[in-house]
């Protein structure tokens, strides 16, 4: 990680964070493609879905990670309920992958997180994103979904972390769907 990196607290209509925005709409109309004809309708819808007051303080956060005025990460959360915090958006710039800069991310939202009074985590990814279920795996969270059914079965994927005691995985119960999140979609 380049010593001049540094996070930013921006709203997702931020300039900064236009970056961000426009590469994980083109990343989830690729990596969907073969399974939704519409996937860039879709994507963009999924990005517009949560206005971005939703991602402000004190319910939620939204940053960016900048190197040399560049936009190369970032994320934020939104309220889920009283004590859980949702992550969303999380990303890094395609070219910087696998030097722990998504990582650093999830950590700053974690403490913002914390600061805004929460003690859980709630999140989910896409069945296509494998390299995202490790690093929430890697970073403590907890797979909320059944993994004996096949990921595309869930077409969702719920993980969760208690703040608190990240070892506790009973007070994220009520947080588990009863059936995968694709069903029946």
């Amino acid at each position: 990680m380049a010593t001049n990196d540094h996070i930013v607290d921006v709203s997702p209509l931020d300039p900064a964070a236009r970056p961000l925005i426009n590469a994980l709409q083109y990343e989830y109309a690729t990596r969907y493609r073969e399974y939704r004809a519409d996937s860039d309708t879709a994507a963009a819808a999924e990005l517009a879905r949560y206005p971005a007051e939703l991602f402000a303080p004190p319910d939620g956060a939204f940053i960016v990670l900048v190197r040399d005025s560049e936009t190369i990460g970032g994320g934020g959360f939104k309220r889920k309920d009283a004590h859980t915090a949702e992550f969303k958006r999380i990303w890094t710039h395609v070219d910087l992958r696998r030097q722990g800069l998504a990582r650093r991310v999830v950590d700053a939202l974690e403490v913002r997180a914390l600061r805004q009074g929460y003690r859980r985590i709630y999140l989910t990814t896409g069945f296509k994103q494998p390299e995202a279920w490790a690093l929430y795996t890697n970073a403590g969270y907890t797979p909320l979904f059944d993994r004996s059914i096949a990921p595309e079965i869930h077409l969702v994927l719920p993980f969760g972390k208690d703040l608190l005691d990240p070892g506790r995985t009973d007070s994220l119960d009520d947080l588990r769907p009863l059936e995968p999140l694709g069903f029946n979609k």
